[in-house]
């Protein structure tokens, strides 16, 4: 069984082929958010705060956290509002996070303040990249995201993008590394352009479960980028790519539609104990008065 620990200081999560599927808390991130993002360029954590309390309340296990506000130079402005977007979280969410930059300096300044065994996101097979990163999480001794594109960008082949993943863990094993430490994300693109979309993620899922042995996340509402009725693709999506053996994924927990899909990929696949946690979501309440009170009317009458 290949298991992936992510811990805060208080809270250990488990991401495992046999353990129920892991929710990655999105919205922690000022990408396509002006508002969020102007707060943070500011010094302003209040909305960071609410998602954070949000995101907790709502069922998520762990949050990522991205502090990539548009600055003229990320490599300078990003590393100490990494550092201090974590310490905010920290101070309103005992989860365990994910440090999500694509700024090594910003990994690097994130692990310092970072509480516990964090998840680093990410690592690609470009190698400066590789060379930048697998270095840090060894010092660290955290799990990391393996996205599979390289120099050549993204291919269209999964069994291109296969290979890139491959790499990474071959390069992270020499760096001492375990694959039950990669946590690679296939990489999910619109179906709304690439047609055959889902049915790669999910062919690149099954091969990374069975050939590799890794556990695996995506951005999930990627899928359905520029599609109507966005939330029940994507949550349909998510369903199934749990059933061909995705561990986990970055989605909104705010979702109601995701959330349910989670839940019921859970049932259906075994890893909800006797469906508690569904009975316990959806059964409905017994009415006041009901049987019990009638049958100890009844005894009393007779």
């Amino acid at each position: 069984m290949t298991t992936t620990i992510v811990a805060s200081e208080t809270r250990e999560h488990v991401i495992s082929f046999d353990a129920p599927f892991t929710i990655i808390g999105e919205r922690i991130n000022p990408t396509g958010r002006k508002k969020l993002a102007a707060e943070m360029a500011e010094g302003n954590f209040d909305t960071v705060r609410a998602d954070a309390i949000a995101q907790t309340e709502a069922g998520a296990h762990i949050l990522d956290v991205n502090a990539g506000i548009t600055a003229v130079d990320p490599n300078e402005t990003e590393p100490p509002l990494m550092r201090q977007t974590i310490e905010v979280v920290q101070e309103v969410s005992e989860l365990p996070l994910c440090i999500d930059s694509s700024v090594p300096g910003a990994l690097a300044a994130g692990l310092e303040v970072a509480k516990g065994r964090p998840l680093v996101n990410s690592v690609t097979g470009e190698e400066d990249r590789l060379e930048a990163i697998l270095p840090l999480v060894k010092k660290h001794d955290v799990p990391v995201v393996a996205i599979c594109n390289d120099e050549t960008g993204i291919s269209e082949d999964p069994d291109v993008r296969f290979e890139v993943a491959r790499k990474i863990v071959e390069r992270a094993a020499d760096h001492g590394i375990p694959a039950h430490d990669i946590v690679v994300d296939p990489l999910v693109m619109p179906v709304g352009a690439m047609a055959t979309a889902g049915v790669q993620v999910f062919r690149l899922v099954r091969r990374l479960r069975e050939e590799l042995g890794v556990n695996t996340t995506c951005g999930a509402s990627n899928i359905g980028f520029g599609m109507p009725n966005r939330r029940v693709l994507t949550a349909h999506f998510i369903a199934m790519a749990a059933s061909h053996g995705l561990t986990s994924a970055i989605m909104n927990p705010l979702h109601e539609e995701d959330m349910g899909a989670v839940m019921a990929a859970n049932v259906l696949l075994g890893l909800d104990k006797d469906c508690r946690a569904w009975t316990s979501k959806f059964r409905a309440p017994a009415p006041e008065g009901g049987d019990g009170g009638r049958r100890r009317r009844r005894r009393r009458r007779g």
